[in-house]
């Protein structure tokens, strides 16, 4: 007897013919809630958040904000931003999002950058900007946030991809016997 995922698909006509096989591998996958629905990937996320709000709390109260300028909520933003961008891309690069990497994912860059970074701060500062008249001022801070964001992702990114060439040139130039580099070998370019 087919499992009624199966039977449902069956007596669907042609687009059960094509949704058969989506059918049973969703019934497999219910087995496992998805990640955004596991407690403990929730529980994960929290944590990190936690952890996130209290460094984002810290930064900002010892950054100074001058002429009532939002100076910390900016670079705590483009730090987010490059940082996200840099650990995302070292995951991306150690293998599929599976396991300690799915942790290290949800705790480090969902988590705790989510709750570092903070667009509601930039929201309510620019709307703060904008009701004390200072146009040019909530201008350059969406701004500078929007495209310094953009710009330090890319840097963060550029950073990890430069970190992971740097140790595989290493890891190539060592003797897997001895862990020692190895000397320069003739026609070997550099």
């Amino acid at each position: 007897m087919e499992p009624p995922a199966r039977e449902a698909a069956a007596a669907a006509g042609s687009f059960g013919r094509t949704a058969g096989a989506d059918a049973g591998t969703l019934g497999a996958a219910r087995a496992h809630p998805p990640v955004h629905l596991h407690p403990g990937f929730v529980l994960v996320v929290i944590a990190g958040g936690v952890f996130g709000a209290l460094a984002r709390f810290g930064l900002s109260s010892v950054l100074p904000s001058p002429s009532g300028w939002p100076l910390p909520t900016l670079i705590i933003n483009l730090t987010g931003a490059f940082l996200l961008g840099g650990l995302l891309e070292a995951l991306v690069r150690r293998g599929p999002d599976a396991g300690k990497l799915r942790i290290i994912r949800l705790l480090a860059c969902t988590g705790f950058m989510g709750a570092f970074t903070t667009y509601s701060t930039l929201a309510l500062e620019t709307n703060a900007l904008l009701g004390a008249g200072r146009t040019t001022d909530a201008v350059l801070y969406v701004a500078a946030t929007l495209i310094g964001g953009a710009a330090a992702t890319v840097a963060g990114i550029r950073a990890a991809v430069g970190h992971h060439r740097r140790r595989a040139a290493r890891h190539r130039d060592t003797d897997p016997h001895t862990g020692r580099q190895q000397p320069n070998k003739p026609g070997r370019n550099r």
